[in-house]
């Protein structure tokens, strides 16, 4: 097999070398590396070694064939003014390194169809609803929103520790929509992330427009779809308090302050109550610190799917070897969303049966 430079490429950025810091630890040039990855000559045996042992990426890793990888400005990135390029490259080839993973299980399942419309043409506000509506969700609270992507056909996956100053991001991807979560943060800031992920999804297929106006517009399109304003309004106490907001929070399952935030957009708090709010907020530390957090939302598809390979007497370590990846990648592409239970048995080299993958919205 020939070696392929631009499996390369996204192992080199999914450790966050530059060109310039993996030729120095491999005691070559840049040059070296670039002319590696573009396939203007293949390395030496020699290199090759040290790039295993460097990368930890496994040899028949770079002996494959070209992943499906996303161009920089077809993903949404949140937290985007924070995010340095080391780290915006190893999100972007982790994205490649999902949607390899999302191939191979779609030969031994049957996941559920994308059921994402697009709505590019929609207000984030109209858009929430009507999303609402086509969802057949009603106004009630939704009850997981990592369930509900999934039944709907959003590929979820955790994003890695070395992108943790990433929020978030999603790209559409081979036809398929994705998101990658910082299960780092709590339970409630993920959540209001995923739907901010799924508002880029609906909105800005194919990464038009970018930059602040994009991620307010996806922040908009969260806060109605996680607390559409007819219930709310209707569920609104008199005068929030702190303890009110605290308590209604549980009801939307959302973070204080998003709540507090929403309140203020919609009309039931005033500017000044709003701040004034905000402030005490602050004071106590729940801006960072969110107060009686609510359970981590986990993958049902990934545990189901756990679960069948366990019958098979495989774990991640089988996973990983058929897809020529290190186990870390399917650890750090999953962290947050299984329970430590997917381990399983390494033993068996038999592939599953193809079966369906069968996920019910709880939403």
């Amino acid at each position: 097999m020939s070696f392929n430079g631009q499996r390369l490429t996204i192992a080199r950025q999914r450790r966050g070398h530059s060109k310039t810091s993996l030729a120095s630890l491999l005691d070559v040039t840049a040059r070296s590396v670039s002319g590696w990855e573009s396939g203007e000559y293949p390395p030496e045996s020699g290199h090759i070694a040290k790039l295993v042992d460097v990368l930890a990426f496994p040899e028949s890793f770079f002996e494959a064939g070209d992943l499906v990888a996303p161009n920089k400005d077809a993903v949404s990135f949140r937290s985007m003014t924070s995010m340095k390029a080391a780290q915006r490259d190893a999100t972007i080839a982790a994205c490649a390194v999902a949607n390899m993973l999302t191939d191979w299980v779609e030969t031994k399942y049957t996941l559920p169809p994308v059921d994402v419309p697009d709505m590019r043409e929609y207000a984030p506000e109209v858009a929430a609803e009507a999303l609402r509506q086509h969802w057949r969700l009603g106004y009630r609270p939704i009850g997981h929103m990592v369930h509900l992507l999934e039944a709907k056909g959003v590929r979820v996956f955790s994003l890695s520790q070395n992108c943790v100053e990433v929020d978030a991001c999603s790209i559409w991807l081979a036809g398929r929509p994705f998101a990658l979560l910082n299960t780092y943060k709590s339970a409630e800031r993920s959540r209001f992330d995923a739907a901010h992920e799924l508002g880029h999804l609906l909105l800005h297929k194919h990464g038009a427009p970018n930059g602040q106006e994009a991620e307010k517009e996806a922040n908009t399109f969260a806060r109605h779809f996680l607390m559409p304003v007819a219930a709310v309004r209707a569920d609104a106490p008199r005068v929030p308090t702190l303890g009110e907001l605290l308590r209604k929070k549980k009801t939307w399952n959302v973070s204080v302050a998003a709540l507090a935030y929403h309140y203020w957009k919609i009309g039931v708090l005033s500017e000044w109550h709003y701040k004034s709010l905000a402030i005490e907020m602050q004071g106590r530390g729940w801006r960072t610190n969110e107060p009686e957090g609510s359970e981590r939302e986990r993958s049902r598809l990934w545990e189901k799917l756990f679960a069948a390979l366990r019958q098979e007497g495989k774990g991640k370590g089988w996973l990983a070897h058929e897809l020529s990846l290190p186990t870390s990648e399917i650890s750090e592409l999953l962290f947050g969303l299984v329970t430590s239970s997917v381990e399983g048995i390494e033993s068996a080299r038999t592939p599953p049966r193809r079966g369906h993958l069968k996920l019910v919205s709880d939403g």
